[in-house]
């Protein structure tokens, strides 16, 4: 079938990261932010973990933002609801100082207008865990905007997370596609490339390549900015 959607995975693909760093960012920031508040570094840090886990297990029943507060209330109670506010300030605000963490290449936004320029439709597909106005934020730090893509996958609207295929099977609801027109790209050969697995054509760029099973990278379409553009030019063609 005839290549007619590009998923992109945003942090390490589009979007250079240090991931270690910027997970050490991310919670030194918010720790700042919110023991004032009256929460104690060290249970709050496990709490955000346990959030996390508990939307990657998410299995379809409710978002990703009900399954986190879920979790989140278990751990500190109901009246944590009230500082909702307090989150949508960090990310706002401290937040923004984990670009930090992050590099910038301009073959970003030149791979989006290609693909583009090749009539194909172009979504993000980054996984979930992050309310809109931090992937937002870090779109444009990558030097896109959030209506380049048709879809950009947040915790708000999206009920399951990377590597569950049932992340890609709603994406692909949302856009309307079947998975034999779409390509996902992405650096991580565990959440990105399990897309394979429905039928999606994938295709691994390397410069911030996660690789925790060290599995042969041979066996997909892989390599930087440029081999991927010779990829997309290539598969549009068929």
């Amino acid at each position: 079938m005839k290549l007619t959607t590009v998923l992109f995975d945003l942090d390490g693909t589009l979007l250079p990261m240090d991931m270690d760093g910027f997970i050490r960012l991310y919670f030194g920031l918010m720790v700042k932010k919110l023991m004032p508040h009256g929460y104690a570094k060290e249970s709050l840090i496990r709490a955000i973990w346990t959030g996390t886990e508990a939307m990657v297990r998410n299995d379809g029943t409710k978002t990703n933002e009900q399954v986190f507060w879920d979790s989140f209330t278990r751990n500190f109670g109901p009246e944590a609801l009230k500082d909702m506010p307090l989150f949508e300030e960090y990310y706002r605000g401290e937040f923004q100082n984990t670009k930090a963490a992050c590099g910038y290449t301009e073959m970003a936004k030149k791979t989006v207008e290609k693909c583009k320029a090749l009539g194909l439709r172009v979504a993000l597909a980054t996984n979930p865990l992050f309310p809109a106005i931090a992937t937002h934020s870090r779109i444009r730090w990558a030097g896109l905007e959030p209506e380049d893509f048709e879809l950009v996958t947040t915790y708000e609207n999206s009920s399951a997370c990377k590597p569950d295929l049932l992340y890609y099977k709603e994406v692909m609801g949302k856009l309307g596609v079947v998975p034999e027109e779409c390509l996902m790209v992405g650096n991580d050969v565990v959440e990105d490339m399990v897309a394979r697995h429905l039928g999606l054509r994938v295709f691994l760029l390397t410069p911030c390549l996660l690789n925790k099973d060290n599995e042969d990278i041979d066996q997909f379409p892989h390599g930087d900015f440029p081999e991927l553009l010779s990829y997309l030019e290539q598969v549009a063609a068929e």
